[in-house]
């Protein structure tokens, strides 16, 4: 008889298990030896009215967080209790003026003339409906009708269901300064001025419509622009310098635009001290050089870009993201693969390429992880995780239809106790980072609501490569489980190509043994880790018992 240690390696599920890689990594994160709990998802916000598919954590002039939510239709404010409130549109009042024309007064609102908006009056006697406005100055327009006959107050929205975001868009956010600014191709770009705003509103009258949106040193950046309904596909077009208001081109403001025509069209940018452009098939580095020519842009990549706009996940200076053919990494000089000969194939084959355009990353940077929402071809949401500290994958259930990185404000024990019966009763600890003000949290969204990656572990399943090569039986099994303990399943077969069965699994008793008894040419351990506060899984000691061939 002869114990085995067998080390719980790097899961490759594009190699045979006979190269001693793990098989299954399920619900687990890699770590620097082993493998650790991952989290469940768990709601944080109350429901809003229809689905939510983005988040985005802001941080205050006074050091405080706002976070905000948003679906088709709607922006919420999200509060540190999980309250919603819809932010969408401004308001503002209005009064008849002659017959036919009503005056309407709402401070700063950025129109401009022939803009189509819907008003929707909600003291008075005019009659809700969609008009074209004349403005008059930066806070007062008129509109043309019939109906008014006493003066009120009115709501401001882009069409009578609110924002128009079309199917597979979504909003995406980037905070200059003070502003938070959010574009969703449909309404020029919208902002939010942190500490006094209650609202959104166009950010400026000549701001663009846009599919993507960042910051680049002292300029914000959108990319695929549409321009009188059509889509400039290959467009990069930046404010003035220092004044995220300006769009117009002009060499003392220096804003401007560039076309990219080759690699087809912008599926996504990324910012900082250069951006990042990613199309189709390229990838152009954006780097400030000043007038006349304000940008340079330079061809990083030729023929390989990214496929998927919401798989793009950027952490300092380093963006991550998926290609038509896997995972990859760009550093702004150059594009390194990830994902090749280790999970790429295994993800084109588990994964729903019709639900792409749903698809969404996140970086945890607390954990070193990169991670990527997708639609497996089971109908189920997963996340593939790459932990770019150990270079090495997992996946995970994901429990949420959205993820993105997010912050929240700091909550008192008064507001603590408005979420929860008691301080026993959370099922957070209180050192959580949801109760501590600007502290990062691994979040998302799950149909109406906002969740949270703190939830209790997920139950995690651990599968080794192949044990063997000659006739033995596994006869006892020993977990290396730090600060808990697991069951244990093991699959034996005569053949490589043999139908992997895994035989009943038996929790480890308190001596840390799993007596079974298993024989074959080949074995597979499979490990559930268990207990509330397992922290790594390390390693299994097998026996193994030889038997000769007759």
């Amino acid at each position: 008889m002869a114990t085995q240690r067998i080390e719980l390696t790097e899961w490759l599920p594009d190699q045979p298990g006979l190269t001693g890689a793990l098989t299954d990594a399920k619900n687990v994160i890699s770590q620097q030896v082993g493998y650790g709990p991952f989290p469940s998802a768990t709601n944080f916000s109350e429901a809003a009215s229809e689905n939510l598919i983005s988040l985005y954590g802001a941080r205050e002039p006074d050091g405080d967080t706002q976070m905000f939510t948003a679906g088709l239709s709607k922006i919420y404010a999200v509060s540190g209790v999980g309250g919603l409130t819809d932010v969408s549109y401004f308001t503002g009042t209005y009064a008849q003026s002659g017959t036919t024309t009503l005056t309407v007064t709402s401070n700063g609102h950025k129109l401009k003339t022939g803009d189509s908006i819907y008003l929707d009056f909600t003291s008075g006697t005019a009659t809700d409906g969609t008009f074209t406005v004349t403005v008059s100055d930066a806070n007062t327009f008129t509109v043309t009708t019939t109906s008014a006959t006493t003066s009120g107050n009115v709501t401001i929205k882009p069409s009578a269901s609110g924002y128009t975001t079309a199917s597979r868009e979504r909003f995406r956010f980037t905070q200059f300064g003070d502003v938070v600014i959010t574009t969703n191709n449909a309404q020029r770009l919208q902002s939010w001025t942190l500490g006094t705003s209650t609202a959104f509103h166009n950010l400026s009258d000549d701001a663009p419509i846009a599919k993507f949106i960042t910051v680049v040193r002292d300029f914000v950046v959108c990319a695929n622009i549409k321009e009188s309904g059509t889509q400039q596909q290959y467009r990069v077009q930046w404010s003035g310098l220092n004044d995220e208001t300006t769009w117009t081109s002009s060499q003392v403001t220096q804003s401007d635009y560039q076309d990219l025509p080759d690699g087809g069209q912008i599926v996504g940018i990324r910012g900082g001290e250069f951006g990042v452009i990613f199309l189709e098939r390229a990838i152009y580095r954006m780097t400030y050089i000043g007038t006349p020519f304000v940008f340079q842009f330079d061809n990083i990549s030729r023929n390989k870009g990214c496929s998927v706009a919401g798989s793009i996940a950027q952490y300092a200076g380093i963006t991550f993201y998926l290609s038509d053919d896997g995972f990859y990494m760009c550093d702004g000089q150059q594009v390194l693969p990830i994902g090749s000969e280790k999970v790429d194939r295994w993800f084109f084959a588990n994964a729903s390429a019709s639900d792409f355009p749903n698809m969404s990353a996140a970086v945890d940077p607390l954990r070193k992880l990169v991670l990527w929402n997708f639609l497996g071809i089971d109908g189920t949401r997963k996340l593939v995780i790459y932990n770019f500290a150990t270079k090495k994958w997992t996946y995970a259930i994901a429990g949420s239809d959205y993820i993105s990185e997010a912050t929240t404000a700091a909550l008192t024990l008064e507001q603590i106790d408005s979420i929860s019966a008691s301080i026993d009763a959370l099922d957070q600890s209180l050192d959580s980072p949801l109760f501590l003000g600007g502290k990062y949290f691994l979040g998302g969204t799950l149909s109406t609501k906002v969740i949270t990656y703190t939830g209790s572990y997920l139950t995690g399943n651990i599968q080794t490569g192949d044990i063997g090569s000659q006739r033995s039986v596994i006869t006892l099994v020993r977990p290396q489980i730090d600060n808990g303990s697991a069951s244990v399943a093991v699959a034996s077969r005569q053949q490589l190509d043999d139908d992997i069965s895994y035989g009943t699994a038996v929790s480890a008793s308190s001596e840390n043994r799993v007596s079974l008894r298993s024989g074959g040419n080949y074995h597979r351990i499979q490990i559930v880790p268990t207990g509330n506060n397992w922290k790594n899984a390390i390693a299994v000691d097998v026996e193994v018992i030889g038997q000769g061939v007759r």
